[in-house]
């Protein structure tokens, strides 16, 4: 816990020392709420006198509607299915305190504190766009959660991904009226004790501040965008994976000529062989075994292009969602309207989730394949039998990388089963109100866990193919390696040595898999490094 502490401490130092993200009268990337996410960045509320002011002017305007006596919807009736139930005005102050409490029923883990980061962020910069009726301080609140790492301890389970992420939001909400639990500093605290300790008073909620808190799409958009970040950095490692295996396994890099892809323009699948490309760069091909690699080599560019042509127009529905008024009612401050919809539904990023968990695990099924190739002395071109670096007198007892291909092999059929859409399980529920929804955030949830799958894939595999190449160069004297696959290899052995003797690899492959999903191991393919 003591290491925690620090790291924890570090990060909100490293955080305040950069240029903040501004929030408010801007569009954010999904880099930005990585950075956010990473505690590489804090927040900033946009200095904008015009923004600030339309921000309070819905504010005031909601108030001048309640006291017109209007129906408005969350505000002054029940929620749901209860929004025939009128709400007397002596209790609609107390109302969105109530709303916090009954959904504070969340199951399953606890979001990790870049997953917390990057929902309250999301959830932040869509009530920045102006339209829910909430007052500034109620943003500068929600920037405080971030800027002083306040947080909120959020159940990943309990929403169904149309009116919102109900449940998980309730927390961010509790944690500004002061109730449940905080991860602050790196201990659990209540929320109150870590307020008052930091001179703050916990937040009343406004009338309308209940709902806009959590009548929205935070929690899988905010996920997505750390998924995206993964994703994106997975397709780069394939690649780089691709060029070590053929050198690893004497192949040939004719197979990545530009021609080939000229021919059949998909442009992902050619930005992902010209990565291959640029890493085999000066290889020479006279020495190939086979006049054609098997599939896992020759068609990776396919695969993976896949996956990088499908983060373009993921991309795209992630941030319109981050950059998006999505809770309901939303509040027109100029032209005075209150308007009843259902932006809250997530079937954007439910349907893109879907969609990149499965471009994800095509990719830990081409690492796997690839693995299984250079581990089996039948298909590897001559290395020794599971990659075992013994000498001749050891090697009847030793069997490297034996066990490591058998538990990727178990790590990629997990992945592959999660693949099944969660999009097309839509559940009626709040008595038939809710009686179409989403899933968007069990779709989020799902594509991370086939991440982690496939970066431990990934982990194995680069172990693997590091040794295979060192054996290779061992094997053929006048081979050589192009420079981009020698730094990386040097990368990898500083983490994880040589395998000569058999040896327990659990720590290895942890340290490897951590490097991986901080997008940390292939920064520099299709960077020009």
């Amino acid at each position: 816990m003591a290491e925690h502490d620090l790291n924890v401490r570090e990060g909100a130092q490293a955080a305040l020392a950069v240029e903040p993200v501004v929030i408010g009268n801007r569009r954010l990337t999904i880099e930005d709420v990585v950075e956010i996410a990473r505690q590489r960045a804090s927040v900033a509320l946009s200095d904008d006198a015009a923004w600030r002011a339309r921000i309070e002017r819905g504010a005031e305007f909601l108030r001048k509607r309640l006291a017109d006596g209007a129906t408005v919807y969350g505000v002054n009736t029940g929620y749901g299915d209860a929004c025939v139930v009128g709400v007397p005005p002596e209790l609609v102050e107390a109302l969105p305190l109530q709303l916090t409490r009954y959904h504070g029923c969340g199951m399953g883990r606890y979001l990790e504190p870049a997953e917390t980061l990057a929902v309250i962020a999301a959830r932040l910069n869509s009530l920045a766009h102006g339209y829910s009726g909430v007052r500034g301080v109620l943003l500068e609140r929600l920037a405080d959660l971030i800027n002083r790492r306040i947080l909120p301890r959020i159940p990943a389970e309990g929403s169904v991904g149309a009116s919102g992420d109900l449940t998980p939001l309730s927390y961010v909400a509790a944690a500004l009226v002061g109730e449940r639990e905080v991860l602050f500093e790196g201990r659990l605290r209540d929320a109150q004790d870590v307020w008052a300790e930091l001179g703050h008073v916990p937040l009343t909620l406004a009338p309308k501040e209940g709902l806009a808190l959590m009548n929205g799409t935070a929690v899988m958009t905010g996920l997505a965008c750390l998924a995206f970040a993964r994703a994106d950095h997975l397709t780069r490692l394939a690649a780089r994976l691709t060029a070590l295996c053929t050198v690893a396994l004497d192949g040939r890099a004719a197979h990545f000529d530009a021609l080939i892809f000229d021919a059949k323009p998909h442009a992902g699948q050619a930005e992902a062989a010209a990565w291959i490309r640029a890493d085999l760069a000066g290889r020479d091909d006279t020495s190939g075994q086979r006049l054609q690699d098997r599939y896992s080599i020759r068609c990776a560019p396919h695969v993976i292009g896949v996956a990088r042509d499908a983060l373009t127009w993921v991309r795209r529905d992630i941030e319109n969602e981050l950059n998006s008024a999505n809770d309901n009612p939303l509040i027109d401050p100029d032209g005075e309207r209150v308007l009843h919809g259902g932006n809250f539904y997530g079937g954007h990023i439910a349907f893109a989730m879907d969609a990149l968990k499965t471009a994800v695990a095509n990719l830990a099924d081409l690492m796997d394949r690839q693995l299984a190739l250079i581990v089996d002395d039948k298909f590897n071109n001559g290395l020794p039998r599971n990659l075992s670096g013994a000498t001749a007198e050891r090697a009847p007892i030793n069997h490297g990388f034996k066990a490591v291909q058998i538990s990727s092999s178990a790590w990629t059929a997990e992945a592959l089963k999660l693949t099944m859409p969660a999009s097309v399980f839509s559940r009626s529920t709040e008595a038939h109100n809710q009686d179409k929804v989403s899933m968007g955030t069990i779709a989020a949830r799902d594509c991370l866990r086939v991440l982690e799958l496939t970066e431990q894939v990934a982990a194995a595999h680069t172990l693997a193919a590091v040794q295979g190449m060192r054996l290779r160069l061992a094997a053929t004297q006048t081979a050589t390696v192009p420079a981009p696959l020698s730094g990386f290899a040097e990368r990898v052995t500083a983490v994880s040595a040589f395998v000569g003797e058999d040896r327990p690899l659990e720590a290895d492959l942890r340290a490897l898999t951590a490097l991986i999903a901080d997008c940390g191991l292939a920064g520099d393919v299709g960077s020009g490094g």
